[in-house]
């Protein structure tokens, strides 16, 4: 089977958190559009998206989802259809993609999930390449870090399939990075809760089921801006690798 092009996939990025353990730094502001180098830091996902090759992105949004519309309708991000979905309650980053697929209409090869508060500048067309397997259901992009023990970590056999998540702890892993590569049926096949977590409850979900998810280790630059610690060092990370991020 053929790999999948990224310009047939659609990406739902997952920009409606409220950013707790951040709050307090950006009260009026959906965490993703605190402004890094210049543009809210869910910007420089969508232009990295673009980058791969990525045309089509939906916008899960939930507090202050007009923030995030109104800056998209202003400053399109060359390339990109862009659309937002609000959510009607707080659904959880499962509940969250899983709304936004189904009201924004699209049909693609396959879904690209991308949290909207961290980045990972992996090559997508590697983690693509493992969807070209007929009994390969999913992927997610993971990171090695030389201490995991803020994300715990992904737990794979030899042929880099899913086995389970592990526990945050010291030492080394490889973490996941929020970054999940979705063929269509999987839509089918998430339970039925709301709210409904990826990491907590879907994932676990499906491998009980049995379904083949792959992990697609990248070598790449990652970054999270999910606590006070962090978010001083977005403007480093964006500036660093800015090259990367500029839309073509």
């Amino acid at each position: 089977m053929t790999a999948p092009s990224l310009n047939n996939a659609t990406a739902v990025v997952l920009a409606g958190g409220l950013g707790t353990r951040i709050r307090h730094l950006a009260p009026d502001l959906p965490k993703p559009m605190i402004t890094v180098c210049g543009r809210p830091f869910v910007e420089w996902v969508l232009r990295h998206l673009q980058r791969q090759g990525v045309c089509q992105v939906v916008l899960s949004t939930g507090f202050r989802s007009d923030v995030v519309e109104r800056h998209f309708v202003k400053e399109p991000v060359p390339g990109m259809q862009i659309s937002c979905v609000a959510e009607p309650s707080a659904l959880g980053t499962a509940g969250g993609f899983l709304h936004a697929a189904r009201q924004c209409g699209a049909s693609p090869a396959f879904w690209i999930v991308s949290n909207g508060d961290s980045l990972v500048l992996a090559e997508l067309a590697e983690a693509a390449h493992l969807l070209g397997e007929s009994e390969v259901q999913g992927v997610l992009v993971g990171v090695a870090m030389p201490d995991a023990s803020r994300y715990g970590t992904l737990i794979f056999d030899d042929r880099n399939r899913l086995t389970r998540f592990a526990e945050k702890k010291a030492g080394a892993g490889v973490i996941n990075a929020g970054l999940y590569l979705l063929k269509p049926p999987l839509l089918a096949e998430f339970p039925p809760k709301r709210p409904l977590s990826f990491e907590h409850e879907v994932f676990a979900h499906w491998l009980a089921r049995g379904l083949d998810l792959r992990v697609h280790v990248a070598k790449a630059p990652f970054f999270d801006m999910g606590t006070p610690e962090s978010l001083p060092l977005a403007e480093t990370f964006v500036a660093n690798h800015r090259l990367q991020l500029e839309t073509l």
